[in-house]
């Protein structure tokens, strides 16, 4: 069972994150974290040193939560077609708060991006285990030959509607993106669909 102190922590990484994702990690004060927490600003410094602490403890969160849905669809799906439309799917399913927030990955990649220090690498690294894991599923479905161009299309058209959704607040390209990501996929293996 976790200790108190570990539950606090928890805490305050889900807080942040959340409030990461909604105003913006610089737009985000270690006093705003200690208040929506309840937490006395000067027991806060318990847990966390610096601001880069806490938001490399969400980009972990972020990333082991990832990795798991990558790994649990690799256990349901045996097909990667089947996981790949899986992956498309992630910007409908969640598409009230992509329309106002945008994507979670996204949106720290792009406000870290004016950075250059470990925290923007640091924050990449979602992509490149999404990155990663579809060119595995491409390799699979096709082979090796163009896996890692097609993966990086396929995040890329991902990532272009949640801009665009959150930017017209309209969830209309969310949804046409994915139906279109599906076509793309079952084109190229017009033998079989992603349906079971």
């Amino acid at each position: 069972m976790p200790r108190k102190g570990e539950i606090k922590r928890q805490q305050i990484v889900s807080t942040a994150n959340e409030l990461f994702y909604q105003r913006g990690f610089h737009q985000t004060s270690l006093a705003d974290i200690a208040d929506a927490c309840g937490i006395p600003k000067g027991n806060f410094y318990f847990y966390f040193k610096t601001r880069d602490d806490i938001l490399n403890a969400v980009v972990d969160g972020r990333e082991e939560r990832l990795k798991a849905r990558l790994e649990g669809w690799e256990k349901k799906y045996a097909d990667p077609l089947h996981r790949l439309v899986r992956m498309s799917e992630i910007i409908v399913r969640d598409w009230a708060e992509i329309v106002r927030f945008g994507c979670p990955m996204g949106t720290l990649a792009l406000e870290l991006s004016k950075q250059d220090d470990e925290p923007r690498q640091h924050a990449l690294g979602q992509f490149e285990l999404i990155v990663a894991w579809a060119q595995a599923q491409f390799a699979a479905l096709l082979g090796p030959r163009d896996a890692l161009t097609l993966a990086r299309q396929m995040l890329l058209r991902m990532q272009g509607a949640a801009v665009l959704a959150n930017a017209f607040s309209d969830e209309t390209w969310l949804f046409e993106e994915q139906r279109a990501i599906a076509a793309w996929l079952e084109a190229m293996v017009p033998d079989r669909t992603h349906k079971e």
